[in-house]
């Protein structure tokens, strides 16, 4: 849903502020400078105007920051209940100049764009309403600051503009491919539930986004996986993931997402124990190569299984039952499997450890923590320890079969050649000289090839008992 926000302290000074200015640059006479919006399928051009950077408010509403703003709830609560306080503003400066993935962390695409407004000046203007209120900008507004700057040049938008108008332009202006600093991951997906809050079709979104219609489906199941495990991450109440845990995770979650798909199909519980399992891999900063490991074979041979500690292999489960009901329906459902229950809770048991390492607000004892990160630590080394096996056991597999799927791609080539060989001599134009020679390197591979399996073979079977006594015949001419 689009949030509305209260004008800002001064609005209507502001407002006639700009009023005046926009006159003053109407009456100058000369080439205006203006810049171009998109909105609502046009293009519409508005006045660019020199304002006070003083008197410029940053967006609460901006797309750029707003899974970082679930870093510090207390704050993020304070921004919503005084979006243009001083405290507000200051957080919503914090984020815009800070890292995407650790908003403890300074961006150094932030200082890039310093650099570069330091040297070259505000080559192109922000956009602000009527009330002085930031749409596009607020980082460079920022940045604009820190250089000690006493204005910046921007575009003033229609004073009938709605929120709604406001975010579309936004969002219009943030998605061209020319732009310095794009979205990061969570604040895309959390713009396009926006969009299809706001009524507009999977097409639709998908185009604005310059994504395929598929790509919009597979963004939206993400994000309602993560709001999912945010929620399962709250203990009575307690503390929670946020969505700016998940930045830096796009690429594992999408491999995870086209699996399960694929997996859903065929084996529904299948496909739910390995979505929990990479999930908590994910969560414990496993990288894409070590995760992409978590597949049938793992969960088959069960390789967490074994080397789970008892504390966290006995997770706390009530009984489960055969079926649910379905309120109102009369209907029953199968419930969830044991095994799924079972991973269900062991993956909770590490988002409510990881939420509470992650928390950043004040209020809880340092043995909580300790101890949450005590089992975030066994559970690393568990899901380390697996994957490493299961990896090992993998390039083992991949060895005994090499020799195999070698031959087997030499006898689709002889296959193939016995068709080109026939069509050859049917046109008249086989080179014998040459075949002949191919099939004395093919004579001489054969023995080499029975002198290796005849060595490293024991108990011999049908195909390569055949291959000895052919090269023993071979030899005895």
């Amino acid at each position: 849903m689009v949030r509305e926000f209260p004008p800002p302290p001064r609005a209507e000074q502001f407002s006639e502020l700009i009023k005046k200015r926009v006159e003053e640059a109407k009456a100058a006479g000369g080439t205006r400078e203006t810049v171009t919006v998109d909105w609502n399928g046009q293009q519409i051009h508005v006045d660019v105007v020199d304002l006070p950077l003083a008197d410029l408010y940053l967006n609460p509403g901006t797309h750029r920051i707003r899974a970082q703003r679930t870093h510090k709830p207390d704050q993020d609560r304070n921004l919503d209940t005084d979006p243009f306080g001083e405290a507000g503003q200051d957080y919503l400066r914090c984020l815009l100049q800070a890292m995407p993935s650790d908003p403890e962390l300074r961006d150094p695409a932030f200082d890039k764009l310093k650099d570069d407004l330091r040297e070259f000046g505000q080559n192109d203007p922000g956009l602000v309403t009527h009330h002085g209120v930031l749409v596009n900008g607020n980082t460079r507004a920022v940045a604009l600051r820190e250089l000690g700057k006493q204005s910046m040049r921007v575009g003033v938008l229609p004073s009938s503009f709605t929120q709604a108008d406001i975010d579309a332009v936004e969002l219009a202006l943030q998605l061209r491919q020319d732009q310095r600093r794009d979205y990061s991951y969570i604040n895309r997906l959390l713009a396009m539930e926006e969009q299809a809050a706001l009524g507009r079709t999977p097409e639709q979104i998908a185009k604005e986004f310059r994504i395929r219609t598929a790509t919009y489906h597979q963004e939206r199941w993400i994000l309602s996986v993560i709001k999912e495990l945010n929620d399962r991450s709250a203990s009575g109440g307690g503390v929670a993931l946020r969505l700016v845990d998940w930045e830096g995770a796009q690429e594992r979650l999408k491999e995870l997402q086209r699996l399960y798909v694929k997996l859903e199909n065929l084996d529904r519980d299948q496909a739910e124990i390995l979505k929990e399992r990479r999930l908590a891999a994910i969560l414990l900063h496993f990288s894409k190569t070590d995760v992409r490991h978590i597949d049938e074979v793992f969960l088959e041979e069960a390789y967490l299984e074994k080397v789970l500690p008892a504390e966290l292999a006995e997770s706390p489960m009530a009984a489960q039952p055969e079926s649910v009901s379905i309120p109102g329906l009369d209907l029953d459902v199968p419930a969830a499997s044991s095994a799924v229950s079972a991973a269900r809770a062991l993956n909770d048991r590490i988002l409510r450890a990881a939420a509470t390492v992650r928390n950043t607000t004040a209020g809880l004892p340092d043995s909580e923590k300790a101890s949450a990160q005590a089992l975030l630590d066994q559970a690393r080394e568990a899901f380390d320890r697996a994957i490493d096996s299961h990896g090992r056991d993998a390039r083992i597999r991949k060895r005994k079969q090499l020799a195999p799927a070698r031959l087997a791609d030499a006898c689709a080539s002889i296959d193939q050649c016995v068709i080109e060989l026939v069509q050859a001599r049917t046109s008249n134009s086989l080179d014998e000289e040459a075949f002949d020679e191919a099939v004395l390197k093919l004579q001489s591979s054969l023995r080499k090839l029975a002198q290796q399996a005849g060595r490293g073979i024991p108990n011999p079977g049908d195909g390569v008992s055949w291959l000895l006594a052919a090269a023993t015949a071979e030899g005895t001419r």
